[in-house]
């Protein structure tokens, strides 16, 4: 098209760690020609979607970003909120193509064989596009949410930042993944009075004979299993993943321990009105279910452990220390002076903005490793894109890795020629 000014050969969309290592690795192989659209600011998520005490759950050892592993003093240890945004700060220096900062990308269209992308700062032709915004767009709600009184004040999880946010009165956390029970017991640090509904997130040890349960895992191999190697592979896209915490230089979570200080536990939220909560009768069966997982990676580590032969302490086995002893369902809003709920159950895809039948009933792009069925459209950062830590900074650097060797294949059938950037 002859309105067409902006021209280029890849167009990454998403300034994190996904879409900056790909385009370093572009670099790397002589892909010059490529600009980066970001609706925000680089590391946008990790500096304002997190709370102001936010930790890694991972230890920093498994901070791999390409070129880039963790330098610090502390590699056993957990990266503070600010710690990891100047790790990727610090990522982003060392990529040379266009970050276009504030950019928001309306729409991108196939037409022959280059892409049109229409963005804030104009339009774009390119031979590749690599999606690099994750799949967390969307907060879920349950039905009925616009029912609940407006003076209590409701936040989605990517929104607290401390309990100075928090009005007078008790607060509501739905959902017991990582950031619910994060959040949970930083509300409880400051003396909250905390209501926890419970999810289907399980549970891990920390350390575990000796060592972070993290670095027993990694030692026996499971994070080089691939997605197409998993037993459960719908488990893996749907499943929530372990509760933990990083916090204070990294500890379990246990719910039950909640329990003895003072937090309300629930089980899963069932229906809302203007009253209130209802819950499912099944707060037993979740903790269990979670201490099921827990048990099953301590078990792993043991039979590991026993085939090595690795000489390394016992420790006692696990003894629950709290059980409900009946299940309160029902949670009033007036009668518990609820004054504000925390809405952790999660978020789904919106790729809208990209015009191609490539997407399945629930709004994830089918792909093979982030290769899609139309031709230079690649996405990267996804769960289970490859293997676990596909999502995370221990494994981007080989899925994006991947990606840059497949746009470079791309292009090497179909070159560009009188591609300009202005």
């Amino acid at each position: 098209m002859s309105d067409l000014v902006n021209t280029v050969d890849v167009a990454i969309i998403g300034a994190g760690q996904a879409g900056l290592s790909v385009s370093y690795y572009l670099q790397k192989m002589g892909i010059l020609n490529q600009i980066i659209f970001e609706k925000n600011e680089i590391a946008h998520s990790w500096k304002n979607e997190r709370w102001d005490n936010f930790s890694l759950v991972t230890p920093n050892f498994q901070c791999r970003l390409p070129d880039h592993d963790y330098a610090g003093s502390d590699p056993s240890g957990f990266m503070l909120k600010q710690e990891i945004v100047e790790y990727v700060l610090k990522f982003a220096e060392k990529i040379k193509c266009p970050i276009f900062e504030g950019v928001e990308v309306i729409s991108v269209e196939k037409e022959s064989d280059a892409f049109i992308i229409k963005a804030t700062n104009g339009r774009w032709n390119c031979k590749n596009v690599i999606v690099a915004t994750s799949s967390f767009h969307t907060p879920v709600f349950p039905k009925n949410v616009e029912s609940i009184p407006k003076s209590i004040l409701q936040i989605q999880a990517n929104k607290y930042k401390n309990s100075s946010q928090m009005r007078d009165g008790a607060t509501i956390i739905v959902g017991s993944g990582q950031s619910g029970c994060q959040i949970a017991e930083d509300l409880m640090l400051e003396g909250h009075q905390v209501h926890l509904f419970l999810g289907n997130a399980p549970r891990s040890p920390r350390k575990y004979r000796g060592k972070d349960a993290v670095a027993w895992l990694e030692e026996m191999g499971y994070y080089k299993t691939t997605f197409a190697e998993h037993p459960n592979q719908k488990k893996a896209l749907t499943g929530t993943n372990h509760y933990l915490s990083g916090r204070d230089g990294g500890k379990e979570i246990d719910l039950r321990k909640f329990a003895q200080q003072g937090v309300r536990l629930y089980g899963y939220l069932e229906k809302v009105n203007q009253d209130g909560f209802v819950a499912k009768a099944d707060l037993k069966e979740k903790l269990d279910n979670a201490d099921k997982s827990y048990l099953g990676i301590r078990k792993r580590i043991d039979d590991y452990i026993k085939e090595k032969g690795i000489d390394v302490p016992l420790e006692s086995d696990y003894e629950p220390c709290w059980n409900p002893a009946s299940e309160k369902t029902e949670l009033n809003f007036l009668d518990n002076e609820i004054a504000n709920i925390i809405w952790c159950i999660g978020y789904k895809p919106n790729f809208d903005y990209i015009h191609a039948n490539i997407f399945d009933n629930r709004g994830f792009p089918v792909h093979e490793r982030g290769i899609t069925r139309i031709s230079g459209l690649f996405f990267i950062g996804l769960p289970w894109q490859n293997t676990w830590g596909s999502s995370r900074f221990s494994g981007i650097a080989e899925d994006s890795k991947f990606i840059a060797d497949n746009v470079v294949e791309s292009l090497s059938h179909n070159p560009t020629n009188d591609y300009h950037l202005i």
